[in-house]
């Protein structure tokens, strides 16, 4: 029986979202005169919208178009737009390689044991897939990097909530929803992941944990690590029962298959 382990990016690989995109949209809209900062509360709201540049469209409100001075067509508008989203992925890529990012406790262990067990592994995500990959070398090293699947950006013409990202990711893998389980952090994630039919794993962080997680399979404060951060299981509907930290065998679990071992 075959086993795929896909996560998300932000938020599951690394603290993302406070540590990087907030940080580099702030700092995007300094370089461009924008009249507008992003506390980390409004920030929060901001990330119900799926998508960066769909962040950065939520700005255009006739009174911000009038007082940035843009451009009142919408050729003009986009055009502003593309060019912001390029500068906020140049100082996202920058704060990445900077180490100013820190990776999730857990994943490079969990993506190490799958890869080794032989699951197919992948990250699914709507950010631009420049960050993605940024990300994803950082959080789990170079070789292993290589060995993901990544589906990001505008691969697909709707982003989470829409499941389109992990069907794509499915159709791609070449497995059913059955046999794959999903990382995820937030409920836009979540939802596109039920969506699709695949069963969800949910870490939590400091911006999504007063969320809806009911139709998660697992929620835990994180995947955890041996001598490290442990896990604390917030809600569990599955019969995987996880310990100090999660292991391949509690994502089997909550798929209904059992781990092979490499």
């Amino acid at each position: 029986m075959t086993s795929a382990l896909i996560l998300d990016c932000d938020g599951v690989l690394a603290d993302t979202e406070r540590y990087g995109h907030l940080v580099a949209f702030n700092q995007t809209f300094e370089e461009f005169g924008l009249p507008v900062r992003w506390s980390a509360a409004e920030y929060k709201e901001k990330l119900l919208i799926g998508g960066g540049k769909e962040r950065m469209a939520s700005l255009l409100t006739p009174e911000f178009v009038a007082a940035a001075g843009l451009p009142a067509d919408a050729a003009g508008q986009q055009a502003a737009l593309a060019a912001w989203h390029r500068r906020k992925t140049e100082i996202y890529l920058s704060l990445v390689a900077d180490g100013a990012i820190p990776p999730r406790p857990g994943v490079d262990r969990i993506v190490g044991e799958a890869l080794a067990a032989g699951w197919p592994v992948a990250v699914a995500s709507t950010s631009a897939e420049a960050s993605v990959r940024a990300t994803l070398e950082r959080a789990v090293g170079a070789t292993r990097a290589r060995a993901v699947r990544v589906f990001a950006g505008d691969v697909v013409p709707r982003k989470k909530p829409a499941p389109d990202i992990y069907l794509l990711a499915l159709r791609s893998l070449g497995v059913p929803a059955s046999d794959a389980v999903v990382i995820e952090d937030s409920r836009n994630g979540l939802l596109a992941a039920t969506g699709a039919g695949l069963t969800c794993v949910i870490t939590v962080n400091d911006f999504t944990r007063d969320e809806d997680f009911s139709e998660a399979a697992l929620v835990v404060s994180s995947l955890g690590d041996p001598g490290g951060e442990r896990t604390v299981v917030l809600a569990s509907r599955s019969g995987a029962r996880p310990g100090d930290w999660v292991t391949l065998a509690d994502l089997a679990i909550v798929t209904g298959h059992t781990a092979r071992k490499g």
